[in-house]
């Protein structure tokens, strides 16, 4: 089967987001050879593709490339000969110069310039959501087009989930818990992506529910999550594939703008998704298990995301 080095994104919710087109491109023949951050090999273990750590130096990164390149070409002489041998999924020009300066013939969008450097350019629509403009290169790569996916269906590592359940038996967290992450990393178009109200939801609305409460803070989180949510069960060094195997697990998710929303609705989780200045057009969770709540301008308050979020529990009130 026909070999494609795939550069990834570099946040969370943009590697879950392409997760179909890299789906898709497996079962039309290809056999992925993803590249990097090394949390994305944890994050997508369940698939079974092939994950290179992502080295920090641009020079480190061409070289992995070549040898990527050099082993693809001995597995299988074709590789040479292919039309495409590589798919750029980060806009950058940078990412497209190293793929460039690997040899490889490659796949990305037309954009920051880097057209010349690509031996197949692909224009970026930036009014779509995003998991569509990486299906828009799945379309180019395959010479066709595809009915988008309904939902993500992020497969979980066994391994993952026997974790995840002996994770919730050793912190006594009965069966089917709420999650929250109010925790946000970035910002969009300089505006801070955190509820302010996160805190106080969690402390006064959530008990309602009569369900157990966990927050995963990421690192650098713990001491913000026990501070600020000391109400809920803090579970902290959770790796992304347990991650999504708690989520698998949980009855909802109330999530910020932000990489595990869309881990949640990736394994069909039960989804609140609080945005603010984001524009959830473009980067809402993907999928039919998803309520977005957002207020413009500024934040909803904290009766519109109760109310949905007794709407996905299948409550009222």
């Amino acid at each position: 089967m026909p070999t494609l080095v795939i550069r990834l994104r570099n946040w969370v919710g943009d590697v879950t987001l392409g997760v179909p087109t890299l789906r898709r491109l497996d079962a039309a023949g290809f056999t992925p050879w993803l590249v990097g951050r090394r949390w994305a090999a944890d994050l997508l273990r369940g698939e079974g593709w092939r994950v290179e750590p992502l080295p920090a130096g641009a020079r480190d990164r061409v070289a992995l490339l070549r040898r990527l390149a050099r082993e693809a070409r001995a597995a299988d002489p074709g590789f040479a000969r292919q039309r495409l041998q590589a798919v750029c999924l980060p806009y950058s020009f940078g990412s497209a110069l190293e793929f460039r300066l690997a040899g490889l013939r490659t796949l990305g969008h037309a954009w920051e310039g880097r057209r010349l450097l690509l031996a197949q350019a692909v224009a970026r629509d930036r009014s779509r959501h995003e998991l569509e403009v990486y299906w828009a290169l799945g379309d180019a790569v395959l010479g066709r087009a595809a009915p988008l996916p309904e939902r993500i269906g992020l497969r979980v590592h066994p391994d993952d989930a026997a974790a995840a359940d002996a994770l919730l038996a050793a912190h006594g967290v009965a069966p089917a818990p709420i999650v929250v992450c109010p925790f946000a990393g970035g910002t969009y178009r300089g505006q801070e992506k955190t509820w302010p109200a996160f805190a106080d939801f969690v402390a006064r609305v959530l008990p309602r529910f009569g369900r157990p409460v966990l927050v995963c803070p990421g690192p650098g989180e713990e001491a913000i999550a026990r501070a600020r949510f000391a109400s809920a069960t803090c579970v902290a060094g959770v790796g992304l594939g347990v991650y999504a195997a708690l989520l698998q697990r949980a009855a909802l998710m109330v999530s910020n703008d932000t990489g595990p929303g869309h881990l949640a609705a990736a394994v069909g989780c039960p989804t609140v998704a609080v945005f603010g200045p984001g524009d959830a057009v473009l980067w809402r969770p993907w999928g039919p298990t998803v309520t977005v709540v957002q207020a413009a301008p500024g934040w909803p308050d904290v009766d519109a995301v109760t109310a949905a979020a007794a709407r996905m529990l299948g409550r009222r009130g």
